[in-house]
């Protein structure tokens, strides 16, 4: 769903991203198409892995992102979505990063041989 709003709607994702990103514009098109390849490219046996590890390569790429989107709504008292958005989100990126792993079957843990590969 974030994929197909960086290419329809990109301003959101346009205000968080940091200053030192070249062509934001671009980047966040860019990355909204890959996210949805990505994502597609969970449901192909063969692609799956190499999915997996680019979207938690992903996710760990976007952190700056969130943590500056934090930051500012931080810094406006009466800013919106506020920290009750942005804390969880920020706790919760590393399971989104092993969560890419573990549908892609990159990893198994904390499972350990109780699921077999769709494969």
């Amino acid at each position: 769903m974030a994929g197909i709003l960086q290419l329809t709607a990109p301003e959101p994702f346009l205000a968080i991203t940091p200053d030192w990103v070249v062509w934001p514009q671009t980047v966040i098109r860019v990355t909204g198409l890959l996210e949805i390849l990505g994502a597609s490219a969970l449901y192909v046996p063969r692609l799956r892995r190499a999915a997996g590890l680019a979207l938690a390569a992903y996710a760990i790429c976007v952190f700056p992102a969130n943590i500056k989107h934090a930051m500012d709504s931080a810094a406006e008292a009466s800013a919106f979505p506020g920290w009750w958005y942005h804390g969880p989100r920020l706790a919760l990126q590393p399971i989104i990063v092993w969560w890419a792993l573990w549908c892609s079957g990159v990893i198994d843990w904390p499972f350990h041989g109780r699921r077999k590969s769709p494969d």
